[in-house]
């Protein structure tokens, strides 16, 4: 699912999936993983 961006004359759509990855990626690199961690344990719970 993605979101819809209008600026002017320009359309645009943010792939939603794509962000959350990369951010991800980047609270991994600065050591900061509690967050994934804690989707792990809901997607476990869930099961």
């Amino acid at each position: 699912m993605g979101r819809l961006v209008i600026d002017g004359n320009s359309v645009y759509e943010i792939d939603e999936e794509c962000i959350r990855k990369r951010e991800q990626q980047e609270r991994r690199q600065k050591g900061n993983h509690t967050e994934d961690k804690n989707w792990d344990n809901n997607k476990r719970k869930s099961r």
